[in-house]
């Protein structure tokens, strides 16, 4: 892989899921013809072309703003577009967490918090975040967890969502890092282990980080419902929290968790 074939291979799995005209209903390939994105965006087609051969650089603003827009592309799509087009070939340094982050990580009782980085990589946790999830020293790697533990599909009644949200922050790191041999290695890796993850990567998803809600199954505490927020540095390092609303049997429920945890 490198940042010019998956600019192609991005272009072509978003044109495959938009609408055709109706005119074109009973085509045997899903999704719009070159020309026929070409044309919306504005631009020449054999211009388009290179550009899904990899044979186009330098693309102007205009041109990934007006592909952006035909394609229906969100704000973090958008960006992933821009970062493929024009790839910055910075080698990633090894990962450390910031001190002033690991203090905050402690100082957060009673609420589940872990530190994520490139590859979702799990550099820190507290335990309370290890009691809701998983023993992090075992599975350091949120990718990983996801598709090869058992455990993940009984704790997330909706987890081929959830895997699907984390093929697309990896396809966004990806992004990113396009040179990252670690990252590279994952993708094999979990292309061998899990056709599912295999399906996904090939539609090329991609996803910000967002505030949302995230119902679980504990295997001790039964169903919770708690909002998961993100806080990202300047490093590129995340701080995911778990919260339940004020009142809620969730938040009895992690109460009695942080006990357990204690214990």
């Amino acid at each position: 892989m490198g940042a010019v074939s998956e600019l192609g291979e991005f272009l072509r799995a978003r044109r495959a899921v938009l609408d055709p005209p109706e005119r074109a209903s009973r085509r045997r390939v899903p999704g719009l013809r070159r020309e026929e994105l070409a044309q919306l965006a504005g631009i020449s087609v054999d211009y388009y072309t290179r550009m899904e051969q990899g044979r186009a650089s330098n693309a102007s603003d205009s041109i990934l703003d007006a592909l952006a827009q035909a394609l229906g592309l969100d704000s973090a799509e958008r960006a992933h577009l821009y970062r493929l087009a024009r790839p910055a070939r910075v080698e990633a340094p090894p990962e450390e967490v910031r001190p002033a982050l690991r203090w905050l990580l402690d100082a957060l009782q009673g609420v589940p918090a872990m530190v994520l980085g490139r590859r979702l990589d799990v550099l820190a946790w507290n335990p309370l975040a290890a009691a809701l999830v998983t023993d992090f020293r075992e599975q350091p790697n949120m990718v990983r967890y996801m598709f090869t533990d058992p455990a993940a599909r009984e704790l997330y009644p909706g987890w081929t969502d959830c895997a699907r949200e984390n093929v697309g922050y990896l396809r966004a790191d990806y992004g990113m890092h396009p040179d990252d041999p670690a990252l590279l290695a994952l993708v094999e890796e979990m292309s061998e282990a899990s056709p599912l993850f295999r399906a996904l990567w090939a539609e090329h998803p991609v996803r910000a980080r967002e505030p949302m809600f995230k119902r679980m199954n504990h295997p001790q505490l039964g169903p919770l419902e708690l909002a998961v927020e993100t806080l990202t540095s300047d490093a590129g390092q995340a701080l995911v929290t778990y919260v339940a609303a004020p009142g809620s049997p969730s938040e009895e429920a992690l109460r009695l968790l942080a006990s357990l945890a204690v214990t």
